[in-house]
């Protein structure tokens, strides 16, 4: 039952004895019985006053109860002049105008965060309460494409607080941690995707670099009075004359060709290092994709290889320095070549309304084992290679500043895509 319904019952079985008592005053004394109803009359205006009084604080909390039930925090109370209800009503402003400050104040942090991780240049994946995928930035989706998923999976087993560094699309590398934050009182999970690639590559370059400088210099200074004193003993006739030296003849000239493979070898190695500064000018790609596919046709036909063109009939223009993307598209077409055997098949495909250029092929493929390594400096699953190919290959994209990748698909052709 409730405190109103309570009130007006005592009030009403108050009233109800009294005029019951004034009745039996009646047949006494008129005069009292007119007293006793004017008393009664007086009680009931009374009691409708103290009723208000009582009534109107509990409605103002149950208009308060439901504002702040539905969340609505501009509701205000204004002073009724009564000392009860208005300290009750400041005590209800005051606080109303904490919770609509508070509120203010999440909802800028709020807002604040929200932008700062769509805008954030590192990548952020939030995960729920389970692990599961929450929440992707614009730059995480960027970097992992449609490898989101498989990211997850993969660094789901890492713990809180611990980094570990990642290769995605086979030569950007990325340093991956994972960290977390409480909400509504229980712990979740989001990874930064911060991208080193241009600090590791600047750093292997130096390291290389300067193993290269000194491998020449040492070689240089050994093959060069080598080959002088060889070429000077190869061609003494007086020497050769005198039977029987044959065979040391045969084994100067060996060397002397080792000399000149030693020196062939070591300046692919200087040309990696001492790459000519990129001069841009107005290229038209497909005339160059055209006249690398004639050059390498030969290769092909001798292997029985298709070499399929998908060109623009117009010309594509890029800012580009036509000698090194030459170079970079007989190394891209030469490794497919060379990974899709005999009888296999290429595919070029130049696309002007995205700015990119695939080349794709049905070889063997790239294992998962090795996809991290493509564009390490001189590796190579070859038997007799250098590894100079794809990372002569990074250097001059990189100097261009196109973005690239290289990788098997679910489908089984490995596709080499560059973005101008």
């Amino acid at each position: 039952m409730r405190l109103r319904t309570k009130y007006v019952l005592f009030v009403t079985v108050i009233h109800i004895v009294l005029l019951v008592l004034s009745y039996f005053i009646l047949e006494k004394n008129v005069v009292y019985f007119i007293l006793t109803e004017v008393f009664v009359i007086v009680s009931v205006l009374v009691s409708l006053s103290l009723y208000r009084q009582l009534i109107e604080p509990i409605n103002q909390l149950r208009k308060g109860i439901n504002a702040i039930r539905d969340r609505d925090f501009n509701t205000r109370f204004l002073p009724t002049g009564k000392q009860e209800t208005d300290a009750l009503i400041e005590v209800y402003n005051q606080m109303m105008d904490a919770l609509r400050e508070e509120r203010t104040k999440q909802e800028a942090q709020h807002f604040f965060l929200e932008k700062l991780i769509q805008t954030s240049p590192t990548g952020i994946v939030i995960l729920d309460y389970d692990q599961q995928l929450r929440q992707v930035n614009p730059k995480a989706r960027e970097i992992l494409g449609t490898e989101t998923a498989g990211f997850v999976a993969d660094v789901t087993g890492l713990r809180p607080g611990t980094s570990r560094i990642m290769r995605i699309g086979g030569f950007h590398t990325y340093k991956v941690q994972k960290s977390n934050f409480i909400d509504r009182g229980f712990p979740r999970f989001f990874i930064m995707i911060e991208e080193l690639t241009n600090e590791l590559v600047q750093a292997e370059k130096n390291a290389y670099g300067k193993v290269i400088r000194m491998m020449a210099h040492e070689v240089n200074n050994t093959v060069g009075p080598v080959n002088s004193i060889i070429s000077l003993a190869l061609g003494n006739k007086e020497i050769w004359n005198v039977p029987g030296r044959e065979a040391l003849r045969n084994a100067l000239q060996v060397a002397a060709d080792r000399n000149h493979n030693l020196n062939q070898f070591m300046r692919n190695f200087a040309d990696l290092v001492k790459l000519s500064p990129v001069r841009k000018q107005n290229t038209d790609m497909v005339a160059l994709i055209r006249s690398v596919a004639s050059f390498m046709q030969v290769k092909a036909d001798s292997q029985q290889t298709r070499l399929l063109l998908k060109l623009p009939e117009r010309p594509y223009h890029v800012s580009a320095d036509s000698q090194q993307m030459e170079q970079v598209m007989i190394n891209i077409v030469k490794n497919a070549l060379e990974a899709v055997g005999e009888a296999g098949e290429i595919r070029i495909l130049l696309k002007p309304e995205q700015h990119s250029l695939s080349v794709t092929d049905n070889g063997k493929g790239i294992p998962d084992a090795i996809s991290e390594q493509l564009f390490s400096p001189f590796f190579s699953t070859k038997r007799d290679g250098q590894g100079i190919g794809l990372t002569l290959v990074r250097e001059i994209l990189l100097n261009h500043g196109f973005d690239f990748s290289l990788k098997t698909k679910q489908s089984g052709l490995t596709e080499f895509i560059i973005n101008f």
